[in-house]
């Protein structure tokens, strides 16, 4: 175990209503007529905050960002903001410097939030394009986008595996051929995502019969397919639970879902420099979907700490000492 102290985590209510009343409210961030161009050099402080959603995939991530910051001479302490409408303004100001987030639903995210929820979304799985469209609109908020990983957290559709071997189900293209009527668990928004039910139907030709909405990858929605009750379930492709409910992923072998690799975002005037750029990026070309889905499953399924687990990831990956 290093000398360096170990990353400070805060989670408390109290400090959430701190952070708010440091930004004066928590509902919006600055006004884009404020900023004007981005002109002044990026920053380079010393003592980082690093964000977390409060999930246990934020979570890990969050540990990693601190650790490799650490190993770069940087100072660090996790704050724990649970939606993104509270990180997502922090961030800007400034009370949050580093946090992980999703490619395309941070680049919708921010397209409504500039253009209003009824926006055509930017977000797409077309990862160049999506990045490209997230780094204009988070540039003008004072916030640095940085180079995307090889880690991607996408919706997935999964079945159970004896489901699968009776039909030879492989792709979600193979259900669609299939012709058979499909209940499908998943958030009630499902209905008229077009991620979801409409793209199933347009772009794979599923008959999704009904939505039976027991949430995103939940308990509750795993054991209704495991029973039979329904057939396929909404999820994301790092969900390290699938194995102890007898369920497989269906591969988006037509690319419905959109480019949400992982994606390091900092505030420009805290944090970018190239300081943080460089410790950051080394984690791009190293942290893989296949590694995340089993850090998840150390904590969900092991009962392990995110602290614990992000550490002995990147010692073993040779990105930190101990």
């Amino acid at each position: 175990m290093s000398g360096r102290p170990r990353p400070r985590r805060f989670a408390a209510p109290g400090l959430l209503l701190a952070v708010c009343a440091a930004l004066g409210g928590c509902t919006a961030g600055p006004s884009l007529e404020a900023q004007g161009e981005v002109t002044a050099r990026p920053g380079d402080s010393r003592r980082l905050t690093v964000g977390s959603a409060g999930f246990t995939e934020s979570d890990l991530l969050a540990q990693m960002y601190a650790l490799l910051l650490e190993e770069a001479g940087y100072g660090t302490k996790i704050l724990s903001v649970t939606n993104r409408e509270l990180y997502e303004p922090a961030l800007e100001r400034g009370q949050i410097d580093v946090v992980a987030e999703y490619a395309a639903t941070f680049a919708d995210w921010l397209n409504a939030k500039a253009h209003g929820p009824e926006a055509p979304p930017v977000g797409s799985p077309d990862a160049d394009a999506t990045m490209k469209a997230l780094r204009a609109l988070a540039t003008p908020r004072g916030l640095t986008v940085l180079d995307a990983g090889r880690a991607v957290d996408q919706n997935a559709f999964a079945v159970t595996a004896e489901f699968a071997a009776r039909h030879r189900l492989r792709t979600l293209s193979d259900l669609g051929a299939t012709g058979l009527p499909i209940r499908l668990a998943a958030g009630d928004e499902c209905v008229r995502r077009p991620y979801c039910a409409p793209g199933l139907r347009k772009v794979y030709g599923i008959d999704v019969a009904a939505v039976d909405p027991k949430g995103v990858g939940t308990t509750p929605a795993k054991q209704a397919v495991q029973n039979g009750q329904d057939q396929l379930v909404l999820t994301t492709s790092t969900d390290a639970t699938l194995d102890a409910f007898g369920l497989v992923l269906l591969e988006d072998d037509r690319n419905l879902q959109n480019a949400d690799h992982i994606v390091p975002v900092v505030n420009r005037a805290r944090a970018g420099g190239p300081g943080v750029t460089g410790a950051l990026s080394r984690l791009n070309t190293v942290l893989t979907t296949a590694d995340l889905t089993l850090l998840n499953e150390q904590v969900d399924s092991w009962r392990r700490l995110p602290e614990d687990v992000a550490r002995n990831y990147l010692v073993s990956k040779g990105l930190v000492t101990r």
